[in-house]
């Protein structure tokens, strides 16, 4: 699978979004994480709304607004968690919703969140890069996400790194299993024919 995704044109940020399918599956490697003969997968992703993948990976990249991207929560917490940090417990806080905004949106300080959400930014920007697979179907996307990334998660052949940032994550399941993810872990893989099936998506 590392092979066969490897191969595809590879995006970095700057992201030249007209470039990006309107719907797909992004598979994401890391600078400094190695596997297979090449940089390590460490998150694959989709999108559940219409035409909303462009849109899904600026809120990865560019948007500095963590309730919007669990990929950029889990990063930040591995900042505030590898330092120490008392804010995290803050950064925990989902303000999404108004309910929550009226009951909890006095405890963020907004000049030192806006600091680890450009710290985040910055790390994201410079260190990870993807490659795709467009895939118009919901129901598709869905399920190749889930065998994808469970056929990355039950390899044992491409773990972190002992310098890899996600081994500061409060979450066990990021630790463990190497990947910025919690859902989908450890479920069935891609069987081979579906494997070699990938070369066959634009």
């Amino acid at each position: 699978m590392h092979q066969i995704v490897s191969t595809r044109s590879r995006f970095h940020f700057p992201i030249e979004y007209t470039q990006i399918p309107k719907n797909g599956i992004y598979i994401v490697f890391e600078k400094g994480e190695s596997g297979h003969g090449g940089e390590r997968i460490v998150r694959i992703g989709t999108h559940t709304g219409k035409n909303q993948l462009r849109s899904r990976l600026k809120q990865h990249f560019v948007q500095q607004n963590k309730d919007r991207s669990i990929f950029r929560k889990n990063v930040g917490r591995c900042f505030l968690n590898h330092a120490n940090d008392p804010y995290l417990p803050i950064w925990e806080l989902d303000l999404t919703t108004r309910e929550s905004k009226a009951r909890n949106g006095h405890f963020v300080d907004g000049v030192y969140q806006q600091h680890i959400e450009s710290k985040v930014s910055e790390y994201i920007q410079s260190s990870f890069s993807f490659a795709l697979l467009e895939v118009a179907e919901k129901e598709e996307r869905l399920y190749l996400e889930s065998r994808l990334i469970s056929t990355v998660s039950c390899c044992t052949e491409c773990g972190p790194s002992g310098s890899w940032l996600g081994l500061s994550s409060p979450v066990q399941k990021i630790k463990q299993s190497g990947m910025w993810q919690v859902n989908e872990l450890y479920k069935e893989p891609l069987s081979v024919e579906e494997t070699r099936g990938l070369a066959g998506y634009p």
